[in-house]
């Protein structure tokens, strides 16, 4: 990997077609994909030319491209609208040719870092577009003395971890545990991960940006400003302009740290265990993260057919920033209905640690951090936040329709510890204080079709809504990075009728911070240039 400096001060795109922004590029009567590509190879620098970044459909390797980042395959059948061109950035300079060349002639601009997107926001359309893919943005310049990174937007989080391990056995970043999750997305909505009890959210722990603007101004946190900057910390940067860089602040973390899963089900008591769980998982040592998840599995006995059973069973998954024995003492001490042994806890350094959180054989070298090929399925994911524990009563009913069900499953992401301590408003981030953890559902599945996908996509609908009455109300909040379009969708580019559609979806992805994102969006991106189907939306005007 190309590891370099990124530059500190602020750059301004030297074009002349910059002087045609006074004109809204919504003004364009059609899109125009011929002439948009003679945009962006008539004004590529010599020093950087922009001609091998372009990859059009005529080009032999077009389809791996577009591919090789599409982890949902929902969004890669032979119906979906591909885009008209992909454009791979190698320089900073390409990204900000392509967003003045693409608002000149009217298309529709996708920003894709690592194709994790759960709805295939970054690389689908339903009108004519073209997909930004920053992979090839992904140098990470470490330096351990100042305990700072800058991170480009196309690296992934096993490539950050990877690098940081490199320099540093004492110091890591809170992050997610996907080894080949982007860092764009994944910082710019928010980004939490195990260490999020210690340390809070990525987005908690970033200090710098570089982002190109709607003029093609390459900005950092200083050019751009506070609210700017605040709002691509949590509010997702697609909405606001295109993210090349953010510099972070590593952590310290121990050089041994433990980590143990542990599965129970309905025969070995798992409903007393998980009712046990709700009350103590955010009120544990901010150094230890339970996760907590929860599916349905064939049981051990037999009915009057000779098959299965289906029981249900929960399985206790957890970083511990610290020793097996010290791990062993607060178990014992707090969570003692686990019953966990030494012989359930294994102990790794923090770069080993994300290759157990991401299912990788056990010994794998740490060099597979680096590895970005993809689990690629179709699946559908949807979010809550729970505020109270849930009564006995009600977990076993729950239990019971999982079973039912057969499919979806439950993850339940603990707070507590400094998510508490971090004021709600701080970043565009909301969901701190009063929640106690976070709900993810996932359901996976292998069949193509429109057939499979309409019945899995409902029973992930059905689990959502019957834990309607466990959830937060008023607004039923949603995470952001678990991108659910079930939520609300804008359809308008700008008017009344966009900021109320994107007000159904945002006040529950943001709650009481969306206006202030939407005042920010309009200052800096009147025109709605950066959007999507759930982008922030712009005032009326």
């Amino acid at each position: 990997m190309l590891q370099m400096a990124i530059p500190r001060l602020p750059h301004i795109l030297q074009l002349s077609v910059l002087l045609v922004l006074s004109t809204s590029w919504a003004t364009s009567a059609s899109a125009d994909p011929e002439n948009f590509v003679h945009c962006l190879l008539n004004h590529s620098q010599t020093s950087h030319p922009i001609a091998p970044a372009i990859y059009s459909p005529k080009n032999a390797s077009y389809s791996s491209v577009l591919e090789f980042y599409i982890q949902n395959l929902r969004f890669n059948t032979s119906t979906t609208r591909k885009p008209f061109l992909i454009l791979t950035a190698l320089h900073e300079s390409h990204v900000q040719i392509s967003v003045v060349c693409a608002q000149i002639h009217n298309l529709q601009m996708k920003i894709r870092s690592g194709g994790h997107d759960y709805e295939g926001v970054s690389y689908v359309a339903v009108v004519p577009f073209f997909i930004l893919d920053m992979f090839n943005l992904r140098s990470i310049h470490v330096d351990i003395k100042s305990k700072t990174a800058w991170v480009q937007a196309g690296a992934t989080l096993g490539e950050v971890s990877y690098r940081i391990a490199e320099k540093s056995k004492t110091h890591g970043f809170p992050a997610g545990v996907g080894p080949t999750v982007g860092v764009g997305g994944h910082f710019s909505g928010g980004g939490y991960g195990n260490m999020m009890r210690k340390y809070g959210l990525s987005v908690d722990n970033i200090v710098d940006a570089q982002l190109v603007n709607v003029h093609g101004e390459l900005l950092d946190r200083k050019s751009m400003g506070e609210d700017l900057f605040w709002a691509i910390t949590g509010g997702g940067g697609a909405s606001f302009g295109v993210v090349i860089a953010y510099k972070i602040n590593l952590v310290r973390v121990p050089e041994i740290v433990t980590v143990f899963k542990v599965p129970r089900t309905l025969e070995q008591n798992a409903t007393d265990i998980v009712y046990r769980w709700q009350y103590i998982a955010d009120k544990l040592d901010d150094d230890l993260f339970i996760r907590l998840t929860m599916g349905v599995v064939n049981g051990t006995s037999s009915n009057s057919s000779g098959e299965n059973n289906k029981t249900f069973t929960a399985s206790f998954i957890a970083m511990f920033l610290g020793d097996s024995e010290r791990l062993l003492s607060i178990m014992d001490k707090s969570f003692p209905e686990l019953r966990l042994t030494q012989s359930d806890c294994t102990e790794m350094s923090w770069a080993q640690s994300m290759l157990f959180w991401s299912i990788l054989p056990t010994g794998s070298a740490t060099e597979a951090l680096l590895n970005r090929t993809q689990v690629r399925r179709f699946f559908k994911r949807k979010s809550d936040y729970v505020k109270k524990p849930i009564p006995k009563t009600g977990l076993k009913w729950i239990f019971k329709k999982m079973i039912e069900l057969e499919k979806p499953r439950l993850t339940f992401n603990p707070y507590g510890g400094k998510m508490s301590e971090i004021s709600a408003s701080a970043t565009p981030f909301p969901h701190r204080a009063g929640n106690l953890w976070k709900v993810q559902y996932a359901t996976d599945w292998d069949i193509p079709g429109t057939e499979a996908s309409d019945h899995h996509i409902e029973f992930t609908r059905k689990l959502h809504m019957y834990m309607t009455p466990f959830v937060s109300k008023n607004p039923r909040e949603a995470f952001y990075n678990y991108k659910d379009l079930d939520i609300g969708i804008n359809h308008n580019a700008n008017g009344m009728s966009s900021y109320l559609e994107g007000r159904v979806y945002g006040i529950k992805y943001f709650k009481h911070n969306f206006d202030r994102l939407v005042n920010v969006k309009t200052k800096v991106d009147p025109g709605n240039f950066f959007r999507n189907e759930q982008s922030i939306p712009t005032l009326p005007h």
